[in-house]
């Protein structure tokens, strides 16, 4: 497992803001009537724009440079031109990029328009669930402290943990050693080391956790059609404290400006 310099953190964290930012250029653009295409059109651009590469176009063949997955599509949904979100979707919007050579990578799921009482309470639970496990990336712990901080937390409100996907981590490749589930015991697996990077990612179901992927090899559906939740964050493991890699600010912001 490759650990990183503070200088190499900084190289990744540039990317990260950068994921951030274009995420809230995104964040400005969803209302009903707006094809996922022209979001990701919109994404790319800016990411060429500020010197950077998209980090999934073409990704082990990935056609886009986001992934757009709408309500009961857990991760890797596909955009296209035929998708139109409507009142009352939720939309996970995963990105990535590249700067000499490093990747940034992290993802928000939006409300559109007015969204049903209980699944506004499946998003803020799932965003909870990401900062209780980062709170547990610190040094000393091990990989199973984050993932039973998530499953814990979000079991207590009936949702479910998805077991086919998980975090990783990243650096000079979009994935890298070690794997970091959302689900575990305290006290196991890999142990935590200054210099790590990873991504945490909660994938959060209403019902059951079982998924089921699309024949187009990429879309991943949650089982019972219900509703699936994502936040991800980039962090670097530190003593005492994760450093968070990335910035939700200014997506929190223009949240708040546009309601």
């Amino acid at each position: 497992m490759y650990l990183k310099t503070d200088q190499e953190i900084a190289l990744i964290k540039k990317c990260s803001l950068l994921v951030g930012e274009t995420l809230a250029e995104v964040a400005k653009l969803i209302n009903p009537g707006v094809s996922t295409k022209h979001l990701d059109k919109v994404a790319e651009e800016f990411i060429r724009d500020h010197g950077a590469i998209p980090g999934f176009l073409n990704y082990n063949g990935f056609p886009a440079s986001l992934c757009i997955s709408i309500n009961d599509t857990v991760v890797h949904g596909i955009p296209d031109e035929k998708t139109i979100l409507k009142d009352g979707d939720i939309v996970s919007v995963d990105c990535g990029t590249i700067i000499d050579g490093w990747y940034g990578d992290s993802a928000f799921t939006f409300e559109v328009g007015e969204i049903a009482p209980e699944i506004k309470q499946l998003l803020k639970v799932t965003r909870e669930s990401l900062e209780l496990g980062i709170e547990k990336a610190v040094a000393g712990n091990r990989v199973g402290d984050i993932g039973y901080a998530i499953q814990n937390y979000v079991e207590s409100f009936g949702y479910s943990v998805v077991r086919d996907l998980v975090g990783h981590g990243i650096g000079r490749n979009m994935h890298e050693p070690p794997e970091v589930p959302n689900y575990g015991r305290r006290g196991n697996g890999i142990k935590l080391t200054e210099g790590m990077v990873i991504c945490i990612e909660p994938m959060i179901n209403m019902g059951t956790y079982r998924v089921k992927m699309l024949s187009d090899g990429w879309t991943v559906k949650t089982a019972d059609g219900k509703p699936s939740a994502h936040f991800e964050k980039q962090i670097a493991v530190r003593k005492h404290k994760a450093e968070v890699l990335i910035s939700y600010d200014e997506i929190d912001k223009i949240i708040k400006d546009k309601s």
